[in-house]
């Protein structure tokens, strides 16, 4: 009983941190629209850089909405610094341009499936950015919790919002 009180909470303590990196990642998709981060250049390889689906209205809007959970987080759990939601935005958003990087790379079209690295890139980017802060409350059990909470809820989240017409495919 000990044993699953203890799993419960860890589970609880890594969506708890991740949240802002969850808001920040799903935002983009709800804004939708607005002018490619990439200025619709390709890369040396001839593909686009990142696509037409990444844009500056969305990571910026992803970013403020992030980094806003993430004050309210501080201020509900003084464990988390003033920048701890900022820093989580920023690095998933990016982590989640490195993913669309390397699809491109790959030939994949916007919103094409790639398996994990569309569950994980963006937790890879805040988790790198969250080790900025260096909070006594990160351990590899917390990031190894937040890799196996992150993939189901993710594609949950997108089969919600493809339900929704936010989405043109349920991944």
């Amino acid at each position: 009983m000990v044993i699953k009180m203890d799993i419960i909470k860890l589970l609880v303590e890594a969506l708890k941190f991740i949240f802002p990196a969850y808001c920040a990642n799903a935002i983009p998709v709800i804004v939708g629209g607005g002018y490619p981060i990439d200025f619709g250049r390709k890369f040396f390889d001839g593909k686009p850089i990142f696509g037409k689906n990444k844009t500056f209205l969305g990571f910026f809007s992803g970013l403020a909405v992030g980094t806003a959970v993430g004050l309210v987080e501080t201020a509900l759990f003084p464990e988390y610094p003033p920048l701890f939601g900022f820093l989580l935005s920023l690095g998933a958003l990016l982590g989640d341009l490195a993913g669309a990087f390397l699809k491109r790379r790959l030939g994949l079209a916007p919103g094409e499936l790639l398996p994990v690295v569309d569950q994980v890139d963006f937790v890879f980017g805040a988790i790198l950015f969250s080790l900025l802060l260096s909070m006594p409350s990160m351990s590899l059990e917390l990031t190894i919790a937040v890799l196996i909470v992150t993939p189901p809820i993710h594609l949950l989240t997108n089969f919600v919002a493809y339900k929704l017409g936010l989405k043109t495919n349920p991944w």
